[in-house]
């Protein structure tokens, strides 16, 4: 049976033409989510995660990219959703400047940090995670496998594109991220301020 009839098949809840569409692209995509996760367990769950998606889902499939295109994004997205789950609290540094090769970096911190410097730490990750949550779809995604410290290469095949048009998604991301950062923080320290001043909150 063809891809089409398959999907056909699929759209009418035929969870055997479904498992047989799904089932060439398996390794390829438990490889991928692995590398996003860094966890093989991890992966799994979110392969079964995507495949239950897929197929409640598949209605919606629309046919303008390929089934692999569509199930490939489908997984990248449900072990992005792993990832932010079990990730602890850590902070992300994205600088004015190139920090390493891919302009992106984490960084843990201290446990014998003071209270008031943790708290700091935790707010700018809370700020920047909101920031990240806000890119389009396309741009975030690329963001987020690249948090990974994937090569170029590598993030531009998972999201299926050239490595020009990765290296775009990620030039643009990283503008916008900076240019929200900034001003999440600057809104965020004179609200800050105004409650230690008044204690209250009242800032007019």
């Amino acid at each position: 049976m063809c891809e089409d009839a398959l999907v056909a098949a699929a759209k009418q809840g035929q969870a055997e033409a479904f498992a047989t569409l799904c089932q060439p692209h398996a390794r390829r995509l438990i490889r991928n989510a692995h590398r996003i996760t860094g966890n093989h367990e991890d992966a799994e769950d979110a392969l079964q995660d995507a495949f239950l998606s897929a197929f409640i889902h598949i209605k919606n499939f629309d046919g303008r990219s390929s089934f692999s295109t569509w199930l490939t994004r489908i997984a990248i997205n449900s072990a992005l959703m792993t990832l932010r789950k079990k990730r602890s609290s850590r902070e992300i540094l994205i600088g004015s400047g190139e920090l390493g090769a891919n302009g992106v970096g984490w960084d843990v911190p201290d446990p014998s940090a003071n209270p008031e410097k943790l708290y700091a730490q935790r707010e700018k990750e809370r700020i920047l995670r909101e920031a990240i949550c806000e890119l389009r779809p396309t741009i975030r995604q690329a963001v987020e496998i690249q948090l990974r410290e994937l090569s170029m290469e590598a993030t531009a095949g998972m999201i299926g594109v050239s490595v020009a048009a990765a290296k775009g998604r990620l030039f643009h991301g990283r503008r916008a991220l900076r240019k929200s950062f900034r001003l999440r923080t600057n809104q965020h320290g004179r609200t800050h301020s105004c409650v230690r001043r008044d204690g209250c909150g009242g800032c007019l």
